[in-house]
């Protein structure tokens, strides 16, 4: 059974760091994607990057590029999403998805209806 759990989100002050886990089960991430997505609310969800299941070439959203990284450790079959320079907006619940292709490439990546398999989200809030 193909599953992905967010965890590590919480509390941090405009300009700090956190550091989200996406552990997947029942796959391996030799041969699927992983994507980050967000949604505030009363905004549609949002997609943030997504990293190629071999190469792990990874793309970002313009909203996020240079301030947030994906990163994956085979060993733990986990992605993470170490997020820099936080921002009040950037407050939302934060999702990882999968889907069973290598690249992120030649479909919109950023579009949620894309993935099949969803993470039950994890809330970032960022507040002084």
């Amino acid at each position: 059974q193909v599953q992905v759990v967010e965890s590590g989100g919480g509390l941090v002050q405009p300009g700090g760091s956190l550091r989200l886990s996406c552990a997947a089960s029942g796959f391996t991430l030799d041969y699927h994607v992983i994507a980050w997505f967000r949604q505030a609310p009363g905004k549609e969800r949002e997609g943030l990057s997504c990293m190629n299941s071999g190469d792990l070439n990874t793309y970002y959203a313009d909203s996020v590029k240079g301030r947030f990284t994906a990163s994956r450790d085979n060993a733990k079959n986990t992605v993470y999403l170490q997020m820099n320079s936080l921002k009040p907006e950037d407050t939302a619940v934060y999702y990882c998805a999968t889907e069973r292709t290598y690249y992120c490439t030649g479909y919109g990546w950023w579009a949620s209806s894309e993935y099949t398999y969803w993470g039950q989200g994890t809330q970032v809030t960022v507040s002084s």
